[in-house]
């Protein structure tokens, strides 16, 4: 689970505080107390939020809240609210939210959560005042791992803004992880090299540069120490030490041109060029990219010109003026290409499975041939800050775009109700003004009457059966032809059997009376039950007649202002996500550009000394008398452009990222 939705998930479940105070403060602050959903609507949300939908349960919770729908958890939904605005990076309503809601009465556990990832936003958005002010409000201890990551980002934070001595003292008191301890201790000995305080830092970077590291990531942070401690050495003008550090460096890793090139620049403030040229020439094999290559380019030749190698040195010098001029072509072609924003659209295509917020990270390179120069701008802060920023406008323009289809969708739907209405009111009209309920209302009256009647005459033929009915009519018309006929003894025995035959179905029918009474009188009731019904329908149709004409304004309404809210939301985030996009392109231009500009520096560096050479060639006479001995004072072989190279570490190191696999995001804590 990712840490906003730790800490969501963790607001939504540990809020019972907010109906049992007491005995939220009696609960472990370091474990979840178990809530009870007591509105279906808080369900929803929730149910979203575990599947890691936070803009739609965000959303939902908005519009619930709107629509009073979970009034039984008002004040969850308003904390809730906060975690997820946190989780979108949206700090400033996080904040406000936390700042009102994160009281006492809210487990401490989950509180000290809370501030803790709020600081986190704050930090990486620059507001390092509000950062500090989220990490004063944490009481007590955290988890151990959520600890070394407070007092690690609490030392950034001091770092920052200047506060060395507390920043140190804090880290010499801290007794974290190594891991943790190591990144912590990186980053105070770049910053007191920034604030020119070397001898400060020198501790701290060597301890770093000769620890043992265990995993890859401290082996790379223990190079990275290396790197920096030797290059802020070699501005101090102090080689043999800047020298011993960048050794310490491995031959391949990602440090290890820039290492190749600062120790060549320390054998030649030693003055051994002979020794310089070992990492030099092993530094000019390599991808010419870095730009540390392209420095070694103008190192080898100017060592072999300090060794009096003129020949080589002037082959060398021509060699690399080709290659920058090759380099600034292909330079040229991807400024072109970013700026025709080709490059974040391949960003957000090759990241399109990934999660949105302030949480998600660039992981892939997009195979462009831009890419190759961007190494260094892409993953740099500023950067993947403003990339998010992108990223979520072009997320939220697709979300607008899909709810103007539904707006749409609203709109036929209003449409299609509208003609069905029309299709149908001449019928319901009809209906309603045929009194249909009346008259069936009037033959169940009529009915009952002559149940009654039945029951009240003990009529037994009434309720028999249709062949019972037959027999009893046929015995009747029978009687009554004996009746009529003269008296003889053939009469007499007919007359016998007529009423032998007629008692036998008259028991029967009696027999089977009451049950059969019983099945009318319930057959009624059904009947009266069916009448309330319909009645009930019919005046449900009689309403709707009148209402269903306002619904549809009333909807369509509705709709239109949406739509029309859509359409302006959906023009403002355009004009935003076209300035984010241009931002984000100067951005990689500027940075393309400085590797032009010390391309063609380099470039003049290497024309100067060629011409040099070629004068001297010319004037040989001259050069025998005037030239001073190599590497002595009055030697005006150029030397190419010393110092740090962009994007080393060095005195404009920035703090290193946290250490884990994945990124800068911080690990998440204990699962709820």
């Amino acid at each position: 689970m990712r840490p906003a939705s730790l800490l969501v998930a963790s607001l939504a479940l540990a809020i019972t505080v907010l109906s049992g105070p007491a005995a939220a403060r009696r609960h472990d602050p370091e474990k979840l107390p178990v809530t009870r959903i007591r509105d279906l609507h808080y369900g929803d949300v929730l149910f979203y939020l575990y599947q890691g939908d936070d803009f739609e349960a965000i959303t939902r919770l908005t519009a619930y809240q709107h629509w009073n729908l979970i009034p039984h958890h008002e004040d969850e939904g308003q904390l809730l609210l906060g975690g997820l605005y946190l989780s979108l990076g949206m700090h400033n309503e996080a904040g406000e939210r936390f700042q009102t809601l994160l009281t006492q009465d809210v487990p401490t556990g989950v509180r000290n959560r809370a501030w803790f990832y709020l600081a986190e936003v704050w930090y990486a958005r620059g507001y390092l005042d509000k950062a500090e002010d989220a990490l004063r409000r944490i009481q007590g201890k955290l988890s151990p791992e959520l600890e070394a990551q407070k007092d690690h980002l609490y030392a950034n934070v001091l770092m920052y803004q200047g506060k060395f001595d507390e920043a140190i003292r804090l880290l010499v008191m801290w007794k974290g992880s190594p891991s943790w301890s190591a990144y912590a201790r990186f980053n105070l000995g770049v910053a007191l090299v920034r604030q020119k305080r070397l001898a400060d830092a020198d501790p701290f970077l060597t301890a770093v540069g000769t620890m043992y590291p265990e995993t890859p990531e401290m082996l790379a942070l223990k190079d990275r120490a290396n790197l920096a401690l030797g290059f802020a050495e070699l501005q101090a003008d102090q080689p043999a030490k800047a020298k011993a550090a960048l050794e310490r460096v491995r031959l391949n890793g990602p440090y290890s041109n820039k290492a190749l090139l600062g120790t060549g620049w320390a054998d030649a403030a030693l003055g051994d060029y002979k020794a310089a040229l070992n990492p030099w020439m092993e530094l000019r094999g390599r991808n010419l990219l870095d730009a540390a290559v392209q420095e070694s380019m103008l190192a080898v030749p100017y060592a072999f010109g300090k060794l009096s190698a003129a020949a080589q040195s002037a082959e060398y010098y021509e060699t690399a003026v080709q290659s920058y001029d090759a380099e600034t072509v292909r330079l040229d072609d991807a400024i072109t290409r970013i700026r025709s924003g080709s490059l974040l659209e391949q960003v957000i295509s090759s990241e399109k499975d990934s999660h949105y917020g302030w949480f998600w990270q660039l992981k892939n390179i997009p195979e462009a041939p831009e890419s190759r120069y961007l190494y260094t701008v892409l993953a740099g802060h500023d950067f993947q800050e403003g990339l998010k920023n992108y990223r979520d406008l072009v997320y939220m323009a697709h979300t607008l775009d899909k709810w103007g289809d539904s707006m749409e969708a609203f709109g036929d739907m209003i449409d299609t109700r509208e003609r069905a209405y029309a299709q149908r009111l001449p019928r319901v009209d009809s209906l309603l003004a045929s009194g249909a309920v009346e008259k069936l209302a009037q033959r169940k009256t009529d009915l009952e009457s002559r149940v009654n009647g039945i029951d009240g005459d003990k009529d037994v033929a009434a309720l028999g059966s249709p062949e019972e009915r037959d027999q009893w009519a046929r015995l009747q018309r029978v009687e009554a032809a004996l009746a009529a006929a003269p008296d003889d003894p053939e009469r007499a025995e007919l007359k016998d059997r007529l009423r032998l035959v007629k008692g036998v179905l008259y028991f029967r029918l009696n027999d089977s009376f009451r049950a059969r009474m019983w099945q009318q009188r319930r057959t009624i009731k059904d009947l009266d039950l069916a009448l309330h019904e319909a009645e009930n329908r019919w005046i449900r149709v009689e309403r709707a007649r009148q209402s269903v004409p306002t619904n549809n304004g009333e909807f369509a309404a509705r709709v239109a202002a949406l739509k029309g809210r859509i359409d302006g939301l959906q023009t403002h985030l355009a004009a935003a996500e076209q300035k984010q996009s241009d931002y984000l392109g100067q951005v990689a231009v500027a940075e393309l550009e400085q590797q032009k500009d010390r391309l063609s520096t380099y470039q003049v560096q290497a024309r100067f000394a060629l011409a040099t050479m070629y004068d001297r060639a010319a004037n040989p006479e001259t050069e025998k008398k005037d030239q001073p001995a190599p590497g002595q004072p009055g030697d005006d072989t150029p030397a190419p452009q010393q110092g740090v190279p962009t994007g080393a570490p060095g005195a404009g190191d920035a703090p290193a990222p946290q250490p884990q696999s994945g990124g800068d995001t911080p690990p998440p804590g204990p699962k709820p």
